[in-house]
């Protein structure tokens, strides 16, 4: 086995490397072994976008959806299913890298984005998908909305290992840390184990700088600070991280053994051509970390990546670019507010594509 030698060495330097795709196709071609063979992949990240894509475009999905159609199972039910049954391979041909790593080897699975906005069916759903797909190297996949936070303490509280996505900027990444925090410590209270429980927070990148680079035209802004935001935010979120999982509240946990919650920088193929393609990879290196790319961003940096700064020498730097882009006039309280409306809004428009996609099959095949 040859890993590639470019990822391997962001590997050595903390970063652990994740696919941002799923699909039947590419478990059974033996296209996602390979990745984990020879481009050092540790885990694996979906959500409805990425299943949208993996059903309508594949046959692989044929005899699954006939054996439910002759059963007349609802669409919802028929969706868990089969969305349940992708994440619990992929869970499988990972357990070995779960067992050598100790905290890798993870697949997610995003509840329902429709209940986005509703805690109890969220923290409802985390729990059914956990015992739908039965996997101890299973992430459920929980957003950061104002919400979503109290379902994270729940989901932890219970045992569940969560991944907190669509998270936008350091404050409400200091509140998913906190409502991971509480989730452990309501688990202790309870007399309940933390061995095995494990999280990640998704922070998300390239949206960020596609939403202050649109901002920062209309201003008349310099040129210059196009394309500089999205890292200098993440690098910031990094920062809030080494304060929050060095402080006393976090070594009484971890002195029961628990695990930190580790950023996950999610988002990182880039949207501007004008950027280089690895970007959100070479310019985000830091211990303790997790970077999910498209196949195609995980392809470049393997060919020509090349590692930047790390992160922990740049937050003068960092705080400097979001101020100057404050300065020019973007609000960014706005912007974060308006990136993670979008982000919800966007996911649940592949949910609902997904859905249509299966009630279509469902019915052709009765």
């Amino acid at each position: 086995m040859t890993q590639n030698e470019k990822l391997a060495e962001l590997s050595a330097a903390g970063v652990a490397v994740w696919l941002d795709d799923l699909s039947r196709d590419r478990i059974r071609s033996g296209n996602l072994q390979s990745l984990v063979d020879d481009y050092c992949v540790v885990g694996v990240t979906t959500n409805p976008t990425i299943f949208a894509a993996a059903i309508s475009g594949s046959d692989s999905y044929d005899d699954q959806v006939h054996a439910m159609a002759v059963r007349k199972v609802s669409v919802d039910e028929a969706l868990r299913t089969i969305t349940a049954a992708d994440v619990r391979d992929a869970c499988d041909l990972l357990a070995p890298v779960a067992q050598r790593t100790g905290r890798d080897g993870r697949v997610s699975l995003e509840v329902s984005p429709g209940v986005a906005h509703d805690t109890d069916a969220t923290a409802a759903e985390a729990a059914h998908l956990w015992w739908l797909v039965d996997r101890p190297n299973l992430y459920i996949k929980i957003p950061a909305t104002q919400e979503g936070l109290a379902a994270i303490t729940t989901s932890i509280a219970r045992g569940i290992s969560v991944n907190v996505t669509l998270i936008f900027s350091p404050e409400r990444y200091r509140a998913v840390m906190d409502a991971y925090l509480s989730g452990l410590e309501e688990r202790l209270q309870a007399g309940g184990s933390l061995d095995g429980i494990e999280s990640v927070a998704s922070f998300f990148v390239s949206r960020v700088d596609t939403e202050i680079d649109k901002r920062l035209d209309e201003a008349g802004a310099d040129p210059s600070l196009k394309g500089k935001a999205a890292v200098a935010n993440a690098r910031l979120a990094y920062q809030a991280y080494e304060e929050v999982f060095s402080c006393d509240r976090w070594r009484a946990l971890e002195a029961q053994g628990a695990k930190p919650q580790r950023p996950l920088w999610a988002s990182t193929g880039v949207k501007n051509q004008d950027y280089p393609d690895t970007l959100y990879v070479s310019d985000l290196i830091a211990p303790d970390t997790v970077n999910t790319m498209p196949e195609k961003t995980l392809k470049a940096y393997a060919d020509h990546g090349r590692p930047g700064t790390p992160i922990p020498q740049t937050y003068d730097e960092a705080a400097q670019v979001m101020k100057a882009v404050a300065d020019a006039g973007v609000d960014l309280d706005d912007v974060f507010k308006v990136v993670e409306d979008e982000g919800v809004r966007k996911f649940a428009a592949s949910w609902d594509e997904l859905t249509k996609s299966v009630r279509s099959q469902l019915e052709d095949r009765k």
